[in-house]
């Protein structure tokens, strides 16, 4: 990504050019009408120039980009650590190996089976996006997001220690005492990532100060809109693009180093890659946007919501939902419709600020249904690569497959973002969040079917039928037929793990986006949980079924995803103009020398 030249910025946000209809115009808010007369630069656009001036990107701050390097430092060690896991917990040691190195042979160590693989694995998926809640209250109310991150980036490092500990090869010739270093390891591990996750996502985009539509005239003479959201999402494709950047690179070095030399430094390279993360976050630290700790602001954010539900529940389900929804809901419960004297002594905010969280809370709403698109996502994790063993691999490790995603990934973010969408927005399609997170559901459809199929045939012509995975000899059909399911599940991350922190960042209230952050986090949590449920089905005979389950899910979640909040799609230019809060909270100023 390069952020250098405003035309350059105007040709990349061609991508996200808004095309706006006389009745949207009529939608917006007030302040972001004008008279008729044209906006000077600076100025918000007036509503003729909403519907005639192209939209375009602002310029991405370089602190942005030092903040992406420390993403893909990170994710280089997470992904680079957990690419071996599968074969470390379920593959057996080697005869007569010490460090679990394969060869030409399977890599292995703990030998204990696919169940306990994709248990933990999911595991460690579940508590890795519980701990972003944690790490996002710390930041909102304690310690700001920048303090927030590097004591999250200190508690990894130690959790990194230990799983270097369980690999070396005086410990892993004993699995026993193996798999207690491994679990200790794995728990500390997930508490960093969490604090580090739910607060990175929202650091990067902050660096971006613009809040609000602005004309501005370009040296080419063109009058143009600058539109924040543009930015934000531009930001968070290629933020997104790094992420698989570190994870391709990890994922591919540290399964070639646990073929080739032993577990041990399969963990070790990570770690080392980890410390760069405090280093830059350290030497940028006078130069980012830092949000300081709010306090109680979101206990004000739920008192609030509980004051909008006083005296709307009834004995008729019918009624209660009709009450909960009434146009008033919020306009009620909003400072200047409260007599001082009879407001609360913690209504210490503004009318803007409730619309704010209603907006953030009706993006809470959206990702409760993301929990059954993660369900195909996390397929990639283990039986992805469980299958890809029962396959023919001609010389490739098993688990270098799943780097098909990251790759795919990388190639085709800039393709959606210089080409697929200019082509839709030319067409007259405004592609709006909430409709490219339905096309992220059937895309992770696409990929189950694809590997249902896949497993079908890998039952029907092996010679030990359906119970491949012990059977010594593989499949005849070749493992890079499960290309297919990879480069689906990439598209699926574009349109719906993508626009989701997009989503969290620009609907959360200023002073709450770690925690909305957070919560779509939170979602993939719930995921794994919900993924235990299906460890029965992970194993043969039965991963036909594991594999045709989640598709019919992630199917009819996309379905029941668009019915409800096709009426909310409608709403969103609405949303994202909302007029700024002055309503900070009790600002606690983080300490420049902290941390």
């Amino acid at each position: 990504m390069n952020s250098g030249g405003t035309l350059e910025d105007v040709e990349i946000a061609k991508a996200h050019e808004e095309v706006l209809t006389s009745e949207k115009i009529d939608s917006l808010p007030e302040y972001c009408k004008s008279q008729s007369v044209g906006a000077a630069d600076g100025d918000h656009p007036t509503d003729d120039e909403l519907l005639t001036l192209r939209r375009v990107s602002g310029k991405v701050p370089w602190t942005a980009y030092t903040v992406a390097v420390v993403e893909l430092c990170e994710r280089f060690s997470y992904y680079g650590t957990t690419a071996v896991f599968v074969n470390f917990i379920q593959q057996d040691l080697p005869r007569g190996s010490n460090t679990g190195a394969g060869f030409a042979g399977q890599s292995g160590a703990l030998g204990m089976g696919q169940r306990a693989s994709t248990g933990l694995t999911t595991f460690n998926a579940f508590w890795a996006y519980v701990m972003p809640l944690l790490g996002a209250y710390m930041a909102d109310e304690h310690w700001g997001r920048y303090n927030t991150i590097m004591v999250a980036i200190g508690v990894a490092i130690v959790g990194h220690i230990i799983l270097v500990i369980s690999a070396i090869p005086q410990v892993i010739i004993h699995p026993h005492q193996s798999i207690v270093c491994f679990s200790i390891g794995l728990v500390i591990m997930g508490v960093g990532v969490g604090g580090f996750k739910s607060n990175v996502s929202p650091l990067i985009a902050e660096q971006y100060k613009q809040v609000s539509l602005e004309v501005k005239t370009l040296e080419t003479g063109e009058r143009v809109v600058m539109d924040p959201t543009i930015t934000v999402s531009r930001i968070y494709m290629y933020f997104y693009m790094m992420i698989n950047v570190g994870s391709l690179c990890g994922s591919v070095a540290m399964v070639y180093a646990e073929k080739y030399v032993g577990f041990w430094l399969s963990y070790t390279l990570p770690t080392i890659m980890f410390l760069f993360c405090p280093m830059i976050m350290y030497a940028c630290r006078n130069r980012y946007e830092r949000s300081p700790p709010t306090g109680s602001v979101t206990s004000k954010a739920f008192k609030l919501w509980i004051l909008a539900m006083k005296g709307r529940w009834s004995l008729s389900p019918i009624a209660t939902y009709k009450s909960l929804h009434a146009a008033d809901f919020w306009d009620r419960v909003k400072p200047s419709n409260i007599p001082a004297s009879s407001r609360p002594s913690w209504m210490t905010f503004d009318d803007e600020w409730v619309d704010q969280v209603r907006r953030g809370l009706l993006a809470c709403k959206v990702f409760l249904w993301y929990p059954i698109y993660w369900l195909s996502y996390n397929q990639m994790t283990n039986n992805l690569t469980s299958q890809a063993a029962t396959m023919e691999l001609h010389g490739v490790p098993n688990d270098i497959l799943s780097n098909l995603n990251p790759l795919s990934l990388i190639i085709f973010i800039p393709i959606v973002d210089q080409w697929l969408y200019p082509f839709l927005r030319k067409a007259g399609f405004h592609f709006t969040p909430l409709k490219r997170i339905t096309i992220g559901f059937m895309m992770g459809t696409c990929a189950m079917i694809w590997s249902t199929v896949t497993q079908y045939y890998v039952y029907k012509l092996n010679a030990c039928g359906d119970h491949a995975n012990s059977c010594s000899t593989p499949s005849p059909i070749n493992v890079w037929f499960q290309t297919g399911a990879y480069v689906f599940i990439a598209f699926s991350e574009i349109f719906a793990s993508i626009t989701g922190l997009e989503y969290a960042f620009t609907k959360a209230p200023r002073n709450m986006r770690s925690l909305v952050m957070a919560v779509f986090l939170f979602t993939s949590a719930i995921s794994s949980a919900l993924g235990q449920a299906l460890v029965a089905l992970a194993a043969d005979p039965l991963l036909v079924w594991n594999y045709g389950v989640v598709a019919v899910m992630a199917f009819l979640g996309g379905c029941v995803f668009w019915t409800q909040n096709r009426e909310l799609d409608k709403e969103e230019d609405r949303l994202n103009m909302l007029p700024e809060s002055s309503y900070q909270g009790e600002v606690k100023e983080e300490q420049e020398g902290s941390v």
